[in-house]
């Protein structure tokens, strides 16, 4: 099943996606998130990413963000489960190619996540965690109606400590005020 918005499609991850995944692993898109990943890395990201994109349990899902009409695949984006603070949530990340970038492309595929995180019906809260030194990704989130909760520290990817940002959408349509301004 395809999500879309006014500006992109968001199409369900496949095995044809792996050559996104490589494009997408470029220095200046992984700056903020520790860098490069080997190629090693990027099998078993693919593997996981095809593996939730067929899952049909609601654990999350993983989309290529696409431009129509033409079908180009400019971006990824998704949801999957996460405990945090005790509590199943989902989190979302995405990454545009640089040459895309400042178009709102971004901005229209979360727009597009959001909806289909809510018609999972799983779980209360989306969650994103931008690093705190992406202003790009955090002025995102606002824009796409996260609340910023408050600073954290994550491991990512695993065993490099990172600053982030924790940004909650209530996926219930509650009003959320957020905890810091």
């Amino acid at each position: 099943m395809e999500s879309t918005t006014a500006h992109v499609r968001l199409e369900p991850w496949s095995e044809s996606d792996l050559a996104l995944l490589r494009a997408v692993n470029a220095p200046e898109l992984m700056s903020h998130l520790g860098g490069p990943e080997t190629e090693e890395q990027l099998l078993k990201r693919h593997k996981r990413y095809v593996a939730l994109s067929t899952d049909r349990k609601g654990k999350g899902r993983m989309f290529r963000i696409v431009l129509p009409p033409g079908g180009e695949a400019v971006g990824t984006i998704g949801f999957w489960e996460q405990t945090w603070q005790g509590q199943r949530v989902y989190e979302t990340g995405w990454t545009v190619l640089a040459s895309y970038q400042g178009r709102g492309i971004a901005a229209a595929a979360a727009a597009a996540v959001v909806d289909r995180a809510r018609a999972e019906g799983r779980h209360r809260y989306l969650h994103a965690f931008p690093s705190v030194d992406n202003p790009p990704s955090n002025r995102l989130c606002r824009r796409a109606g996260f609340s910023l909760r408050d600073e954290c520290d994550l491991e990512y990817p695993p065993g490099r400590p990172m600053r982030c940002n924790d940004w909650r959408l209530d996926l219930h349509g509650v009003d959320d005020p957020p905890l810091r301004r």
